[in-house]
């Protein structure tokens, strides 16, 4: 158990990383753009290969795939309505507009938004005794743009830097606890629970990026955002390869 919530922690440690990068050096709109792109490719390939192929091979039928996969999508998407209504619509803008919103709600988005894929790294360890290489680094990756975007915009709307850096360790503890739940509510699952909660995440997280990465990085990154997503996409495959 304490592998699972040290695995997840160190995946999530990357936001923390990503927080004293953005804080220290004078990161462009059009960079960060760029690094989200590439975070959202990696996920991307995440979810196709180490999620629902990986579920898509435990299920007997299709049936657990699916359901957990629009079950994922629907629970983010109510999840970031509700979130949007109480502030925190912004917090991955790195232009500074979280000015407006509640300082609760975007650490709840980025909770909210770090979980499914936290979890999944507890699952994997009790299946295969191991986290997946590939996965851990595609969510490790995936949390720096998230966390240098986000703090760029939080320090640009005022927020203290001792602020931003307790945020992120907090939300890195919670990833670690959420892997570790992971780990411990699903030991006597059958392989269809274990699809559907492979298939959750990956419509949870895909969801995510449609919502809030993908359109961010667009706004700031313009076209060329759909060669370095492309690009974190193939650099994941590979790692997913060589696992």
């Amino acid at each position: 158990m304490g592998a699972a919530f040290g695995w997840g922690t160190l995946a999530a440690s990357s936001l923390v990383i990503g927080a004293i990068v953005a804080l220290i050096f004078s990161i462009g709109l059009r960079t960060i753009g760029l690094i989200m792109a590439f975070g959202s490719g990696v996920l991307i390939s995440a979810i196709s290969f180490d999620l629902v192929q990986e579920a898509v091979d435990k299920s007997s039928g299709h049936g657990w795939v699916v359901g957990g996969f629009f079950a994922g999508c629907l629970v983010f998407f109510g999840g970031d309505r509700l979130i949007d209504r109480l502030g925190g619509s912004q917090r991955k803008d790195p232009s500074g507009n979280q000015e407006g919103g509640s300082s609760l709600s975007i650490v709840l988005g980025s909770v909210l938004d770090g979980i499914p894929e936290s979890m999944v790294i507890g699952l994997t360890i009790f299946e295969g005794g191991a986290v997946g290489a590939a996965y851990l680094a595609a969510v490790f990756i995936s949390n720096l743009p998230e966390s240098i975007s986000s703090t760029a915009g939080l320090a640009t709307s005022g927020w203290k830097k001792s602020r931003i850096l307790w945020m992120w360790t907090a939300i890195a503890l919670i990833s670690g606890l959420a892997s570790l739940a992971g780990y411990g509510l699903f030991q006597d699952s059958s392989p269809g629970t274990t699809a559907f909660v492979l298939a959750f995440a990956g419509g949870a997280i895909l969801t995510m990026l449609a919502e809030t990465m993908m359109p961010e990085a667009y706004e700031h990154g313009g076209k060329f955002v759909g060669v370095v997503t492309t690009l974190g996409f193939a650099v994941a495959f590979t790692i997913h390869t060589l696992d």
